[in-house]
């Protein structure tokens, strides 16, 4: 299959580098699928996808990839124990009603999950916040607060410890910039959570 020149998003770019070629791989709320094509046909994985709007699971079709429409809220605990080697949630998982819940589920049928979530910790949120007293907007936080799909907001550091209290693994972490510019990150936090506009997890139990 000749892959195609493609660019996307450096979020997505950053978890398509953490998934091995060949792989089986379940892109979970998968749009419109440009993750997804990626993998496909660029990494030459086993992709499937799981997307709740019609508009999406029409696109991902259209475009030949294989994607049913399902809520993973609940249509995750349908698929068997292992069954991929990775299963992806890009920001997606402030949106989800039990993020708690979508991770161990997300480990449970998956060997490896990748994980990218805005970070409400950037210096730009928190000055926002302190000077105009409001809610910050930007594009990572791209809506205002009466509209936003977005529950449980959380910064890198609440993540990080959310983890940890799972008892899951992280094997890479890595922030971008405001510019989608890549930063790896160790064990302090602090620099990562002031100045990562956006984070990148690959998890295992």
């Amino acid at each position: 299959m000749e892959a195609p020149a493609r660019s996307i998003r450096p979020d997505l770019r950053l978890i398509a580098d953490m998934i091995e070629p060949r792989s089986r791989v379940l892109d979970v709320g998968c749009g419109a699928g440009e993750l997804l094509h990626y993998l496909v046909y660029d990494k030459n994985v086993d992709g499937r996808g799981i997307e709740l709007s019609s508009e999406g699971v029409n696109a991902c079709v259209s475009a030949g990839l294989s994607v049913i429409q399902g809520d993973a809220e609940t249509d995750l605990f349908d698929y068997p124990e292992a069954a991929f080697d990775y299963v992806v949630l890009g920001q997606t998982l402030q949106a989800m009603l039990a993020p708690k819940t979508i991770l161990e589920q997300m480990l449970r049928i998956g060997r490896r999950a990748v994980v990218s979530l805005p970070n409400f910790a950037h210096w730009r949120h928190r000055l926002y916040l302190l000077s105009a007293g409001r809610m910050p907007v930007s594009a990572t936080l791209p809506y205002e607060w009466y509209e936003t799909p977005n529950l449980h907001l959380c910064t890198i550091k609440d993540f990080v410890v959310m983890c940890e209290t799972m008892n899951i693994a992280i094997e890479r972490r890595i922030c971008l910039d405001p510019r989608g510019v890549p930063h790896r990150f160790g064990r302090g936090l602090l620099f990562a959570n002031l100045l990562g506009a956006e984070a990148v997890f690959l998890l295992r139990r």
